[in-house]
């Protein structure tokens, strides 16, 4: 992939989709820039926990990936697609560009998913630690209003209800999968002049907003993989 510089992007609309080669074969990079003044709350293995970020890649890598330094990966990725400064890399071996993006009231978010790998969250048995895997939803929202940092965790809960709903109003009888990662964007107070938001529950006026558009995004991503599941061999 070439090193370039691109250009900031603020809405999540416009995130683009680059390529990179792994295994010799190319795979997809989805690249948002909003560009600086962002805050975002990640559980991202890179640029992960609260603080100004100025980019978002979500890198597809080939199933059975068995690099065991998926942050310096990431890293490499971003610097190839010329995003200087502080980001957030998510990963995954599920389809990136079959992405879906849902907006409701200003608040949009884009969804990735591979659920071939789903289960409850608070199944029996003992942990292990979480790999990229193909059974993955990488959940992006991006608000336009600044939140408080108790917000903006209240806002990676209420983006993982919704996704959870879809799930079993689809009929997947899980929670989620083992590495499902989330990424919340809103504007720093300072950028927009005025306080931040200190709600993002699902009851709260954004809040909703962000359920409703991540709820409408995993449905649409997920749909299309369940009734594949159910049609195909042996099914």
């Amino acid at each position: 992939m070439l090193s370039r510089t691109l250009p900031a992007r603020p809405s999540l609309a416009d995130a683009v989709l680059l390529g990179h080669t792994e295994q010799g074969r190319e795979w997809p990079l989805l690249v948002w820039v909003p560009g600086p003044g962002v805050r975002m709350v990640s559980s991202a293995v890179l640029g992960g926990g609260i603080g100004e970020r100025e980019w978002v890649v979500n890198a597809q890598v080939p199933p059975g990936y068995d690099r065991l330094d998926p942050v310096a990966h990431l890293r490499e990725l971003a610097a190839g697609a010329g995003l200087p400064g502080p980001g957030v890399g998510l990963m995954t071996a599920a389809s990136v560009a079959d992405r879906r993006h849902a907006v409701d009231g200003g608040a949009h978010a884009v969804v990735t998913a591979g659920i071939g790998v789903r289960g409850w969250a608070a199944a029996p048995g003992v942990g292990g630690v979480a790999v990229p895997h193909p059974g993955t939803i990488n959940i992006i929202v991006s608000l336009p209003v600044p939140l408080t940092d108790a917000a903006l965790v209240n806002a990676v809960a209420t983006a993982t209800e919704a996704k959870t709903q879809a799930l079993v109003e689809l009929g997947a009888d899980a929670s989620g999968t083992p590495t499902d990662a989330v990424c919340v964007a809103a504007p720093a107070p300072a950028l927009v002049g005025s306080g931040a938001e200190p709600f993002a529950g699902p009851r709260s006026l954004w809040g909703a907003r962000l359920a409703r558009a991540v709820h409408r995004a995993t449905r649409e991503a997920c749909a299309g993989l369940l009734a594949a599941e159910r049609t195909g061999p042996g099914a």
